[in-house]
């Protein structure tokens, strides 16, 4: 079975030490790299952005804090914060820079430690104006971040650069693309040797939209492509979600698919049914246009609450799409109820939980009301099989999580918003994925992240801005809103 990539969309002064939680066992210092490890000790990390907190009394500014791996997973061995006042990171916190608002743990330069990519959506740059925006890299290191670049900057002001980030190789030369999402524009530095360009991929009205973004191999051609949602408003309001592929003799990016009219919150990549081929899920999709006969997101009815479309690849050259799939919380099998405002789909993560060969779907529904208490919100692991998430008969299976399941940490609240975001990866290297879960809302909105060892509640965990001992803890922070794993 030939080799997938993919990625998932999604996200500095005096760097904090490494706070809360005891150290690092040497012991546990051996273990091989596993993807999304920032400090190179074998354990996947997780970048948590806080654009909303405050860095030297300014407001907004925003950082990135780094939660540790270890064998307990995230969250017992302290963090570390990055942002514009770190040594060696380009720029200075600014208000409003809104440092953070998208994070991504990738391996750049495959020398086996991550790189933090992070957005900065509000940064001025003088000669442009305000909000041209920009991308950094951040070196990973054991005790502290190592150098920081621009990756790129906005050209004009209110382009606002880094709303949204993810990286691949989208040539299929070895080297990863950094893909960047504004708010009227999605574009790729492309690796060329030594050098590189930058190709548009969107340029269109996007009405303040941040585009979403999620790369896996749809084409079947062992590169990575890249999928976007986004919204257009001018003359009125339209949504898209489309693929591109790179086109080597036009040395640019080539739209290959589209399906129109298709609203999504979420995008993710995934081999859902085992075959070999990427498919591609839309989150809380929604139809746009009532006179579009096409159902972009399947039937009507099982958009109520929000619900998951899936494209499934195919080998047949152009097959990517023609089967699909819809689901939503009234669906056989799923957890829960579809209701108005559950926002199931908000948020997506994929992994290959139970090692049956066949990824699962995590999904977000932020919104979703735990009996009386609005907003309290709720994940649900969808399981892949041989016909995708949905059987023969159209049944899905599934687990649910928020925090009044069992053995979860915490008590269902109202406004908790869980669910909001999500991330995967190996953070006590165990050879199994682990879920982690942002809870934005938590503690009157300094919020939290929620640990699921293996993607379920036995031995789950939580840690909050109180915990790690971050600079004002009980402010409205909304930690867990932005989460970048591998």
């Amino acid at each position: 079975m030939r080799r997938r990539i993919r990625m998932y969309a999604t996200a500095a002064g005096v760097v904090a030490v490494v706070i809360g939680g005891p150290a690092l066992p040497a012991s546990a210092a051996g273990p091989a790299p596993t993807a999304g490890d920032f400090n190179g000790d074998g354990y996947a990390d997780l970048a948590v952005g806080v654009p909303d907190g405050a860095v030297g009394g300014k407001a907004k500014a925003g950082y990135v804090n780094i939660v540790w791996g270890g064998p307990k997973g995230i969250g017992a061995y302290g963090s570390i914060r990055v942002s514009q006042s770190t040594p060696e990171v380009p720029g200075s916190p600014e208000a409003g820079d809104r440092f953070g608002a998208s994070v991504a743990l990738v391996d750049l330069n495959g020398n086996g430690s991550a790189e933090l990519l992070v957005g900065v959506p509000g940064e001025d740059i003088t000669g442009l104006g305000k909000d041209v925006g920009m991308v950094l890299a951040v070196g990973g290191g054991r005790s502290a971040p190592g150098s920081g670049s621009v990756v790129l900057d906005g050209r004009s002001a209110s382009a606002a650069y880094g709303l949204s980030v993810t990286a691949a190789d989208l040539t299929g030369d070895g080297n990863k693309e950094i893909v960047i999402g504004g708010k009227d524009k999605v574009v790729a530095r492309v690796a060329q040797g030594e050098d590189s360009m930058v190709a548009t991929v969107v340029a269109a009205p996007m009405g303040g939209h941040a585009p979403v973004l999620a790369t896996g191999d749809f084409t079947g051609d062992g590169a990575a492509d890249l999928a976007v949602g986004y919204w257009t408003r001018t003359p009125f309001t339209q949504s898209h979600v489309r693929l591109w592929a790179w086109d080597a003799a036009e040395q640019a990016m080539a739209n290959t698919w589209n399906t129109d009219n298709a609203g999504v919150s979420a995008l993710a990549a995934g081999d859902f049914d085992g075959d070999g081929h990427d498919d591609l899920a839309l989150g809380e999709c929604r139809e746009i246009a009532d006179e579009n006969i096409d159902d972009p997101c399947g039937p009507e009815e099982l958009a109520k609450g929000g619900g998951i479309h899936v494209h499934y690849g195919d080998a047949a050259p152009g097959g990517f799409g023609h089967r699909q799939q819809t689901l939503n919380q009234d669906t056989t099998g799923v957890a829960g109820i579809a209701e108005s405002g559950d926002h199931f789909g908000a948020a997506l993560a994929v992994a290959d939980v139970d090692r049956d060969g066949r990824d699962d779907l995590i999904a977000g529904a932020p919104g979703e009301a735990i009996r009386t208490r609005a907003g309290a919100g709720a994940a649900t692991l969808l399981f892949g099989g041989p016909a995708g998430l949905l059987d023969a008969s159209g049944e899905g299976r599934s687990i649910g999580f928020q925090q009044d399941t069992p053995h979860v940490p915490g008590i269902a609240e109202a406004g908790d918003a869980f669910g909001t975001a999500l991330a995967t990866g190996d953070y006590d290297h165990d050879g199994r994925p682990d879920l982690a879960v942002g809870s934005p809302g938590e503690n009157a909105g300094s919020g939290g992240v929620w640990l699921l060892p293996r993607a379920g509640a036995a031995g789950a965990s939580a840690f909050t801005p109180a915990k790690l001992r971050l600079p004002s803890p009980k402010s409205a922070l909304a930690y867990g809103g932005h989460l970048g794993g591998r």
